[in-house]
């Protein structure tokens, strides 16, 4: 295996792990609504990511990065080219960012209200639009000979990319209310494992469709057995829901978009962006990449510092295990 072999599955595993992560925060942030019947329980919601959104996003900055550095012209011709969409989820980001951090700055019942929706709309929007823009990465847009996308934002909002916009808007939503009912307890907990049951239903009904389609259009055997393991996953995480097992429903939604992911880059590879106008012209992991010199150097740096980031988020995750409730609340006001 050639090193931008490697590093193609690099970036894979990175966006992966953004969207298992990320994906239960954007959940969250959308259930603020969905969910929660008072200010208190929106606290206990937001309270339940508070520790570990910031973390997570660093997935997001690594796997940005990574691209940049490995695969220089996948960079620049998918950000030259969803430049809009993908400004529109960097200035959401920023704001859920501020929502989070003002939030509790001022006691006004106005102030908070206007962060809380704040934290809802930059939830929301990113969830929806990550889906739309690995839909049009995985079905190819429009690149000349130069390697350079020659499309419009029209072309971005084709049926494709819409649904699989959808699909990480209900999965995402789905994800969080699992891991909603995982970190708290009382009425809030019973409510969201209730609601998980609905949006896993949806979900499994949108997400059937995307990846069915995917496997038609672009799919090989290796993307199969990913779809395969994307479906069973989901069934099982609403059974042990349904069952009660907050931990297994929460871990087996996980594999669903581990799974689920997978099967986009398993059908993308050796593509990293192809053209719809000519195959010749798709940008692919060997047109696309940097130097052997430079993985190199990038394979050491990756090997050293993954390890440090891991072991820090996971002793994270460690420390703010527990569940909270409303309860916990009245105590620290206390």
């Amino acid at each position: 295996m050639e090193l931008h072999d490697v590093w193609f599955v690099l970036i894979a595993v990175l966006w992966t792990g953004y969207f298992f992560l990320e994906g239960f925060d954007f959940g969250v942030g959308i259930l603020t609504k969905l969910l929660a019947r008072n200010r208190p329980e929106k606290r206990v919601l937001i309270n339940t990511i508070g520790p570990v959104w910031d973390g997570n996003e660093v997935w997001l900055l690594t796997a940005g990065g990574a691209t940049f550095a490995a695969f220089p012209e996948w960079y620049a011709t998918l950000f030259s080219g969803f430049y809009l969409p993908l400004l529109v989820i960097l200035v959401s980001l920023i704001v859920r960012g501020v929502a989070f951090e003002y939030r509790a700055k001022r006691p006004e019942e106005n102030w908070q209200r206007n962060w809380e929706t704040a934290i809802f709309w930059s939830s929301l929007i990113p969830a929806f639009l990550w889906g739309v823009a690995f839909g049009n990465i995985v079905r190819g847009v429009k690149i000349d000979r130069n390697l350079e996308y020659v499309g419009n934002l029209g072309d971005l909002l084709n049926p494709y990319a819409l649904l699989g916009g959808l699909v990480t808007l209900t999965l995402f939503t789905f994800h969080g209310a699992v891991f909603t009912a995982l970190k708290t307890v009382g009425d809030i907990r019973e409510r969201a494992r209730k609601l998980a049951l609905r949006l896993g239903l949806v979900t499994a009904v949108v997400a059937l469709a995307f990846l069915l389609w995917t496997q038609a259009d672009t799919g090989n055997g290796r993307s199969l057995v990913a779809l395969i393991v994307a479906v069973i996953a989901l069934v099982a995480a609403l059974v042990a829901n349904q069952a009660g097992r907050e931990g297994w429903s929460f871990a087996l939604s996980g594999v669903t978009i581990v799974a689920a992911v997978a099967m986009l880059f398993l059908s993308l590879f050796p593509n990293v962006m192809p053209s719809t106008l000519n195959a010749d012209w798709s940008l692919t992991v060997t047109n696309a990449s940097s130097s052997p010199y430079t993985l190199k150097i990038m394979t050491w740096c990756a090997g050293v510092a993954t390890p440090i980031v891991l072991l820090y988020q996971g002793w994270t995750y460690w420390v703010f295990r527990k569940r909270i409730g409303t309860q916990h609340l009245a105590e620290a006001a206390h």
